[in-house]
């Protein structure tokens, strides 16, 4: 592939679909990821699996602390002033 990044070729809505799928066909699923690769369109059972695999390479980084956490505001801004305008 000319990107080096397989996972590029993955559309917003093909992604969506791809959890879908996951969460209709799981482990124990004869066939997963052909299965899988239906539901989504235009991937093969292998780009499905790949997919997953990256996917789940991806949650143990974040797991193991590699990622850090979004850095959000406990107060101020937007969300603290339409807070106090509800109590």
């Amino acid at each position: 592939m000319a990107s080096g990044n397989p996972d590029a070729n993955w559309t917003p809505k093909q992604n969506k679909l791809f959890e879908s799928a996951l969460a209709v066909f799981d482990e124990d699923t004869p066939d997963r990821w052909h299965n899988v690769a239906r539901a989504v369109g235009g991937k093969s059972a292998e780009e499905a699996k790949r997919h997953y695999e990256l996917l789940v390479e991806d949650l143990r980084h974040i797991e193991s602390g590699h990622f850090p956490l979004p850095n959000y505001k406990s107060s101020g801004g937007r969300y603290a002033a339409e807070d106090e305008q509800h109590r």
